[in-house]
């Protein structure tokens, strides 16, 4: 072999290598379901701007108040931090519905502290053309997740399964857990898309509406005895945030919001009361 035949095969060789690598590439992307888009910029903050709204720090401030530990002007809410995007387990992915993300925004949130230090989450769904409150949530558990998740895995998106009240960030085609229920779930360092689908699936596809476990009125009864699976006993409203929509203490899930977790009729998810 010459030279120049030996350089030619060499540079072929070196290119066959090269196109084998990115079509491995390429399939690998092509083997999970692409991120859901972020919302608009200026979405965002339309929503930030209803959350820290008068009316809004107004039913805050009687939201902290409900208890009696202070009064409302006491509790002088503020809002504090970034808005964040709220995702949730997607019905499509649970279904098996071919491209379909692991998770689809369900809503935007806000954190607000109180004088004594305990947090809330305004929660702002657009409704219209405008970004309405639909509900306040005991604690700050979706921008906690959106931080824990920015630092394990930058870029990766951060969602919730709302049925055993478990976090995630999905990168690429791992599923990472962010607090217990998540490792709980699929161990402490995390599983495929593929096997969080099936795992899912196996949970939740024959409980989605349409289905005979709704067609029976049985929606509520899932998740199993770690699920949290209606409003706190006792919670009561305590303001009507814009749009109607009522805010009830210690929820986690009211108005609008309730329909969205899973889709599952009837079924709400709530958050652990807690005090910080």
């Amino acid at each position: 072999m010459t030279r120049r035949l030996a350089v030619r095969a060499a540079a072929l060789g070196a290119l066959t290598t090269s196109l084998i690598g990115l079509a491995a590439q390429s399939a690998s992307a092509a083997s999970h379901p692409a991120a859901p888009a972020p919302p608009p910029r200026a979405s965002v903050a339309a929503a930030h701007r209803a959350a820290a709204a008068p009316g809004t720090l107004a039913t805050l401030a009687r939201f902290f108040a409900h208890d009696g530990t202070l009064t409302p002007a006491q509790a002088a809410p503020r809002v504090d931090g970034a808005t964040v995007p709220v995702y949730g387990l997607s019905p499509d992915f649970v279904r098996k519905v071919p491209g379909a993300p692991v998770a689809r925004l369900e809503t935007l949130a806000t954190r607000a502290v109180a004088s004594d230090g305990r947090t809330a989450s305004v929660w702002t769904v657009r409704q219209g053309d405008s970004w309405k409150v639909v509900n306040i949530a005991t604690g700050d558990d979706e921008t906690r997740a959106a931080a824990a998740g920015s630092r394990l895995a930058a870029g990766g998106t951060v969602f919730h399964e709302p049925q055993i009240n478990a976090w995630y960030v999905q990168q690429g085609d791992r599923i990472r857990p962010l607090d217990a229920e998540a490792r709980k779930a699929v161990g402490p360092t995390g599983t495929t898309v593929a096997a969080y689908q099936e795992r899912v699936a196996q949970a939740y596809g024959d409980k989605l509406p349409g289905s005979a476990y709704d067609r029976r009125g049985e929606a509520g009864g899932y998740g199993g005895p770690a699920a949290e699976r209606s409003a706190v006993p006792g919670a009561r409203p305590v303001a009507t945030a814009d749009g109607g929509i009522p805010v009830a203490a210690a929820s986690a899930v009211a108005g609008a919001a309730a329909l969205v977790a899973l889709g599952l009729t009837g079924t709400t998810a709530v958050r652990r009361l807690r005090r910080r």
